[in-house]
């Protein structure tokens, strides 16, 4: 499972499809002080992304993918 909710973290792992975006959105929406942990991440579709960069929840981690450390890590901060 890429995206696992537990408590006040929502962890994004692997590969995450456009699928995810709707869990993910639910899970911010429940509780928007949830942090997003991005440090197993290794890719995202562009629909996770958006949430990600819409909803402004905060992030930790450094997402193992080489472009989302670099590009959208900074973006999200």
């Amino acid at each position: 499972m890429t995206v696992r909710i537990e408590a006040e973290v929502i962890h994004l792992a692997g590969r995450c499809p456009a699928e995810d975006a709707d869990t993910l959105l639910v899970a911010l929406q429940e509780n928007p002080a949830r942090t997003v942990e991005l440090g197993e991440a290794q890719r995202l579709h562009l629909a996770v992304a958006q949430v990600l960069l819409a909803a402004r929840a905060p992030v930790r981690g450094v997402p193992a993918g080489d472009f989302l450390a670099r590009y959208l890590l900074n973006l999200l901060q």
